[in-house]
């Protein structure tokens, strides 16, 4: 084993909440950080455009800075293996997804602090969201302009999205300007992570807002390609993390703290190989047991996603033809101009959040992702023409999965169970808010696009519970396998410190007790921005205390 340095602080995971501890930590000339990410920078051009993750999702027929991991048979699912893609570079997930920007609702941050998370509820948090924005329209009481990440409107929406909008007005819904303001239901466009100046129209992931940057840092170390193997653990002080490049296995060490930031699969898995699990699980593939924690890799939450795709009379979508080359070749000349559009476009352009069965209005349990593209087994099973999607996802499941280890070597892949729609609540609002779906989209402004609805037939044929057991999958939100509370079962406490072991956090999604009502990205961020905060502060307090 070869030993390499020792550093304040190491992390494990370059993801979105990595890249936010490792520029923050850093702001402090006297802490020292290693950072180190599996995958390579983030920096290429499939990255860089919007448009150009029809490249990275699928992962086919290149395996593009995704993980590409797979669930087990679901067997609510007919027993299919649902696919979970994930990034794979400095960035991580936010190098891959959608842009969307948005926080989720007021009433998700308080029903954390019912569940034992004082100091997570709205207004704590609210000011993390704010520090870590640098919004195009610019600052007020529930926005931030001075903030790494950019978020912007759409460059160049396409005119089938503007009627989706419009679809969902005439379906009685409220048009919404801004999903993240005090009111969050109804329909409108979205807000997405994309730069605006210099780099207008290029996706802002989070390595690009925080980390790419500051990277000159001498008092920060970025590895790429790094598989961590375990953390360090020495009579119950976590001391370093063992790591392998190009093969050989290395040491790094921590004077303060290692955290882990690989998300809902990654943190679990490497706190299982260090002995931090439930004993049994760990005792199965010979690991010697650290901590009994037996929720360690339970609680896992996800969205689970139905999409219904339909032909369009318009071929200003991405689609597949002799039409789209021209327009491609047009696309590309404009992006590199001026970062407009086709190419600016995030797919996912126009959404919608409402209320099915008893949630109140005001908490909307149903979001809508109208998307210009035919999607098919999340864009792996591609076919001619021109088509547009609408995706519907029910936003606080009660089902519960887990992650587990399926050996001791890093190396493998871990067993991602989600265990969609095993909870019949699940089910009644997945029916719900899919049959609203369907009935927006058989609105007048929409439905003149419509030449062909190709679901039809298989809800004819099944039901709707029947196609969305055979078509539904993830919309890529996996959080709470090292949940965060302050009961002695929480893997990590309030300051998300892992329970049993001193010298180790988890700082990622994964420490979400529950589901937050959006999309994940904005949240992982907010959270990794509060306990860098937290994290100076112990530092200078004990650098203070030492001198």
């Amino acid at each position: 084993m070869e030993f390499d340095k020792t550093f304040d602080y190491v992390i494990v995971g370059g993801g979105s909440a990595g890249c936010v501890l490792a520029s923050r930590l850093t702001e402090n000339p006297d802490i020292s950080v290693c950072l180190l990410e599996y995958g390579g920078d983030g920096k290429d051009l499939a990255v860089r455009v919007p448009a150009a993750l029809i490249l990275l999702v699928p992962g086919k027929p290149l395996k593009l800075n995704n993980w590409c991991f797979h669930t087990t048979p679901q067997i609510h699912l007919n027993n299919r293996r649902g696919f979970q893609p994930r990034g794979q570079c400095l960035g991580g997930s936010s190098a891959i997804n959608a842009m969307i920007y948005t926080r989720g609702s007021k009433l998700d941050y308080e029903r954390w602090v019912e569940q034992g998370c004082a100091g997570w509820g709205f207004d704590d948090v609210l000011p993390y969201f704010i520090k870590a924005e640098n919004n195009i329209h610019g600052s007020d009481e529930l926005h931030g302009d001075s903030g790494p990440l950019h978020v912007s409107d759409l460059l160049s929406p396409r005119d089938i999205s503007k009627a989706f909008v419009e679809a969902a007005v005439l379906n009685g819904l409220d048009h919404n300007t801004d999903f993240n303001s005090e009111k969050q239901d109804g329909t409108g466009l979205y807000q997405v992570t994309h730069f605006h100046g210099e780099k207008q129209g290029q996706r802002c992931s989070a390595a690009a807002a925080y980390l790419h940057p500051v990277q000159s840092r001498p008092n920060l170390t970025v590895i790429t390609h790094a598989q961590a193997n375990r953390v360090i653990i020495e009579d119950k002080q976590a001391t370093g993390v063992i790591y392998e490049k190009d093969g050989v296995e290395h040491t790094v060490m921590a004077n303060h703290e290692v955290i882990l930031s690989g998300g809902a699969f990654g943190s679990p898995k490497v706190l299982m190989l260090s002995g931090i699990g439930p004993a049994e699980h760990l005792q199965a593939h010979g690991i010697d047991v650290v901590v009994d924690a037996p929720d360690v890799g339970s609680n896992l939450q996800d969205h689970l996603d139905v999409v219904f795709d339909y032909e369009v009379n318009t071929t200003d979508v991405i689609g597949i033809g002799m039409a789209s080359i021209a327009t491609l070749t047009k696309s590309i000349r404009q992006w590199k101009k001026d970062g407009t559009g086709l190419l600016s476009s995030n797919y996912a352009e126009a959404g919608a959040f409402f209320s099915v069965g008893d949630a109140p209005k005001e908490w909307p349990n149903t979001q809508l992702h109208f998307v210009i593209s035919r999607v098919i087994e999340h864009g792996r099973d591609l076919r001619r023409g021109f088509a547009v999607s609408c995706h519907s996802c029910y936003l606080r499941p009660e089902s519960r999965g887990t992650v587990r280890l399926d050996s001791a070597n890093p190396s493998d892949a871990v067993l991602i169970d989600p265990n969609y729609l095993s909870h019949p609540k699940d089910v009644e609002y997945m029916v719900a808010g899919a049959e609203r779906t369907r009935a927006i989209m058989q609105e007048s402004p929409i439905a003149e696009y419509i030449t062909e609805d190709y679901p039809a037939p298989y809800i004819e044929k099944d039901g709707m519970l029947g196609y969305i057991r055979n078509k539904s999958d993830t919309i890529y939100h996996p959080v709470g396998t090292c949940r965060m509370g302050s009961d002695e079962r929480s893997v990590v406490d309030l300051e998300l410190k892992v329970r049993g072991v001193s010298g180790l956090r988890v700082i990622d999604a994964s420490v979400m007790p529950t589901l937050i009502s959006a999309n994940t990205n904005a949240p992982t961020i907010m959270i990794a921005e509060k306990l860098a905060d937290i994290i100076k502060a112990t530092h200078n307090h004990v650098e203070n205390t030492v001198t």
